[in-house]
């Protein structure tokens, strides 16, 4: 992609207005926690204090809509106590330029390695840096300054409260996640009927998987529906892929794949009934013509073969178990182990090690994005000071609030906070002009404009920053700033910091683009691992249960996800010739995923304790395993896959007498080598292109 299409398509991102559900009643009650706040700050230190405080509350209130399954009210209280520590410490080093300077790029720096611990911690962290820069020019003396700090943290105490005292659909976020995943699979099973080889993209089971995590103090107090149901959506979806799969299931037409269908629209049916119930926290209400299929007496004569019989049986128990459970105070489907949720705290020596290790990479992506938020920041608060505007924090404002790991969401956002702050400041300017509204009436307009962020935050970064520029505007002329003040000089300081983030992308990138190939080796490598443990099972089917399988799915879904985030980002970044072209790549992916699909099937089929051995799946799981050893290193470095070892043992599981395992390591093996062409094609395009 030239440079050219990615800005226009990156320019286009960050102007997208999303239409999706809004949440008018938590909006309002973030807006009525800044509002008393607000109040509070005016009674104790007149507007400079409300301004101050407001800003705290403003913030805690953003955290409590992150897109994150901690606690509301945890979120909002480390947002204030951290907000409140970060004003008071850049108050102290405020009248010295050089110690701020100093303390501004340690704190911008720490921020930027912040999003090692994920994307909610990295907002909070760089907002905090951002309303340091206005705060700290508010107080007075070292005693004010503490004061603000304390009202600061009262905010985010504030906004916490409100969440307890006044919930707003207990659970809501849990509650969708699950709905989601069984939604999900439901669409899945409708899917197979036109498709027997129908693509499923786990990402709404991770989701529901990481919604499933809870403190120990949230799971004596989560609903029953919400226990268990996951499992089943997890263990139902290998189970549907088998019953449709013509080669293990039944034949493409005929009879059998007639009631096949039936079977998968009743699934969809029952499924989708489980999430709307599981959604809404109501009754229960499936359409009695989907019990009435899945119970069909003859369905054991239709289904000739034997794998077909017992999914169908199978997916029959599964959803009886959906049934008994998916209904408010339901019947838990089986002992299932809590996923507890460490408290913040806990987490801390995990993240900190997890710092250090990026700190110690040069290549981490998160490093290079500190360094970089670090540079601009430092340098746009040096411009900033230097131009004759005043208020010179703009610039790196600006700066630090657009700027984010990958190239795609920086110029988006930069653009985005452009295009909202000249609206926004032109809107508030215009309103103060004709008004000239005293400082209680630009309270109550700062209070309305956080509202309307609160409500607009899931529609995308153009509304929302118009409405944030109104409210800093209304905030600071309650403070006692003329409505002029603060027109021109934010309009220029805010392009300057933006256009210091889209040029520091451009001189000192991180691209994802040359990553796609190790993206592509560890999802390669990590079905491979997949299907050795699944084929571990058959050639041992004596062995206890160690939850190897289970692991190993869990890695390749990660390993599916990073390899998906990466294509995505790859996909507006300005670099070529230096990633897997759109044809190797798609092969590959499919490849990739005829692999996993066979494995999934195999899986749907494990063998009881009291089976006997399948002929060859061990040989075969080992030549697997060392395979996925190889594969990293081959793909890196552009060499197609070695599959010799893995063409041999699948010779000796062509003679067990399970057919299921015989069609899935047939179908495996012609995944490998589908692989393999792909990645030759590339290496070949490759000399070609060295040789021209």
């Amino acid at each position: 992609m030239t440079w050219l299409r990615s800005l226009k398509e990156t320019a286009r991102a960050g102007l997208t207005v999303e239409r999706r559900r809004l949440q008018p009643l938590p909006a309002l009650r973030a807006a009525a926690g800044l509002a008393l706040v607000v109040l509070a700050g005016a009674a104790i230190g007149g507007p400079a204090m409300a301004a101050s405080s407001a800003f705290g509350a403003f913030q805690a209130g953003i955290a409590t809509f992150q897109r994150s399954w901690r606690p509301r009210p945890t979120l909002a209280l480390a947002s204030g106590l951290t907000l409140a520590v970060s004003t008071f410490l850049g108050y102290l080093c405020g009248g010295h330029p050089a110690w701020f300077l100093a303390l501004l790029a340690l704190w911008t720096f720490l921020s930027g390695l912040a999003w090692t611990a994920g994307p909610s911690v990295g907002v909070i962290a760089s907002s905090n840096v951002a309303i340091m820069l206005v705060t700290v020019t508010l107080p007075t003396s070292v005693a004010d300054a503490a004061v603000h700090a304390a009202v600061i943290a009262g905010g985010g105490v504030v906004q916490a409260a409100l969440v307890v005292l006044f919930p707003v659909r207990r659970w809501g976020p849990q509650r969708d996640a699950l709905a989601d995943a069984l939604a999900a699979v439901a669409d899945y099973a409708r899917r197979l009927r036109r498709d027997p080889y129908a693509p499923f993209d786990p990402a709404p089971l991770m989701t529901a998987r990481n919604a499933a995590a809870v403190t120990w103090r949230q799971a004596r107090r989560r609903p029953g529906e919400l226990h268990g149901l996951r499992g089943l959506a997890e263990r139902i979806r290998p189970v549907l892929a088998s019953l449709a799969d013509p080669v293990v299931g039944v034949a493409r037409e005929g009879p059998g794949r007639d009631r096949v269908r039936e079977l998968l629209d009743a699934a969809g049916a029952v499924l989708d009934a489980a999430a709307r119930a599981v959604r809404r926290g109501e009754r229960l209400e499936v359409p009695p013509g989907a019990l009435a299929a899945l119970r069909t007496p003859d369905t054991p004569s239709v289904l000739e073969r034997a794998p077909a019989r017992r999914a169908a049986a199978r997916l029959a128990a599964l959803l009886d178990e959906v049934v008994a459970a998916a209904a408010p105070g339901g019947r838990r489907p089986g002992p299932e182990a809590l996923r507890a949720r460490p408290g913040l705290l806990r987490l801390v020596p995990g993240a900190v090690r997890d710092v250090a290790a990026e700190v110690r990479r040069p290549d981490s992506p998160y490093l290079r994005h500190a360094v970089r938020v670090t540079v601009v920041t430092s340098t746009g608060y040096l411009l900033g000071t230097a131009l004759p505007f005043g208020h010179g924090y703009w610039a790196p404002l600006a700066a630090v609030m657009s700027m984010r790991p990958d190239f795609g969401q920086t110029y988006a956002r930069a653009v985005a906070r452009f295009a909202g702050t000249l609206v926004g400041v032109a809107l508030a300017t215009g309103v103060g002009r004709l008004a000239d509204p005293g400082a209680y009436a630009s309270a109550g307009l700062a209070v309305g404009a956080a509202f309307a962020v609160y409500l607009l935050l899931p529609s995308g970064q153009a509304p929302v920053q118009v409405f944030i520029s109104a409210y800093v505007v209304f905030l600071l002329g309650m403070a006692g700033e003329e409505w002029t003040q603060t027109v021109p000089e934010r309009v220029v300081l805010t392009l300057l910091g933006g256009a210091l983030a889209m040029l520091s992308y451009a001189l000192f990138p991180a691209w994802e683009t040359p990553r796609l190939r190790a993206r592509l080796a560890d999802w390669a490598a990590a079905a491979g691992r997949y299907g050795a443990e699944v084929l571990e099972r058959f050639a041992r089917p004596d062995r206890p249960p160690t939850g190897a399988v289970r692991q190993a799915l869990l890695d390749l879904r990660a390993a599916r996800a990073a390899w998906r985030d990466a294509l995505d980002r790859a996909a507006h970044e300005p670099v070529r010739h230096r990633g897997p072209s759109p044809a190797v790549t798609e092969a590959a992916q499919a490849a990739v995923g005829r692999f996993t699909r066979a494995a999934m099937v195999l899986e749907a089929h494990l063998p009881d304790r009291t089976a006997a051995p399948s002929a060859g799946a061990a040989a075969l799981a080992e030549a697997l395993r060392r395979a996925a050893e190889r594969c990293p290193a081959d793909v890196r470095e552009r060499r197609p896959p070695c599959w010799d070892e893995v063409r041999a043992a699948f010779d000796a599981a062509e003679a067990s007498d399970d057919p299921v395992v015989r069609a899935g390591a047939r179908e495996m093996v012609r995944a490998l080598e589908e692989l393999g062409e792909a990645l030759a094609a590339e290496r070949g395009d490759a000399l070609g292109a060295g040789g021209s």
